[in-house]
């Protein structure tokens, strides 16, 4: 059972190579109230270790969505955190876990949430990364900073299972959480970053063969803005509207 709040909350794990992390990240998010889990690309799932680590969050794995990509498992969420253990060229918004639980709340009702988690040895990709609002990293000794993949999950869902009770301001912080349309989904800011892209090549204003980091350093505004669907719908008019006034001039 869901504690208030964490109902769509998701916990996204990638590629993972290791099928007792899958059962013991499964008995984490039980024990802290979370249900929903996505693999993307597991090597190894279903599997008679994922079942024998999960204890009593068999059904979990038997929920568990698999899909072939991290677009898919965050098609239609409206805010994706991902966990990151190492700096980047270009800084993204970074949040701790207390922060990324109360983020995570402040958004979720009226909006999915993702959680993503990488793999064992790598974690995400750059590239991986750059689909996410936020990234979150767990504070850890400096001489061995690099968590167990379940253990990672554990302590990010333990900041949401905490900052979900009533006590923790759970409830009150609902009232603030209101807004007059839902966040724009992940499948929806991708066609729109496409969208941008096809119409700053039109302008002249980007050249793809040297790109420089502009469309990652878009991403990094936008995201940090957060687009309702209203905002988005206003947004795609405009760039359809520069595309027909390019067409006619032509």
């Amino acid at each position: 059972m869901n504690e208030p709040g964490l109902g769509n909350i998701s916990i996204v794990l990638v590629n993972t190579s290791h099928p007792g992390n899958i059962g013991a990240s499964a008995r984490a998010m039980k024990n802290m109230g979370l249900s929903k889990l996505v693999l993307v690309r597991p090597k190894e799932f279903p599997s008679g270790v994922a079942t024998g680590r999960a204890a009593s969050a068999v059904d979990l794995l038997e929920q568990a969505r698999v899909v072939d990509s991290l677009g898919a498992a965050i098609a239609d969420s409206g805010l994706v955190i991902g966990a990151s253990a190492r700096s980047r060229r270009i800084p993204w918004p970074l949040l701790t876990p207390e922060q990324c639980a109360r983020q995570a709340l402040t958004e979720v009702t009226g909006n999915r949430v993702a959680l993503v988690f990488g793999r064992e040895d790598t974690g995400l990709s750059n590239e991986e990364l750059r689909l996410c609002h936020y990234h979150v990293r767990i504070p850890a000794n400096p001489g061995y900073s690099s968590l167990n993949l379940a253990a990672a999950v554990l302590v990010v869902c333990y900041e949401l299972h905490k900052a979900a009770l009533p006590e923790a301001g759970g409830e009150a912080a609902a009232a603030e959480r209101e807004w007059d349309r839902e966040m724009a989904t992940s499948e929806d800011v991708e066609r729109f970053y496409e969208h941008l892209e096809r119409v700053l090549v039109a302008v002249d204003f980007h050249d793809p063969k040297n790109p420089r980091q502009l469309m990652h350093r878009i991403r990094r505004l936008f995201g940090r803005t957060r687009i309702d669907v209203m905002e988005m719908n206003i947004l795609r008019g405009m760039l359809t509207h520069i595309e027909n006034n390019l067409t006619d001039r032509d």
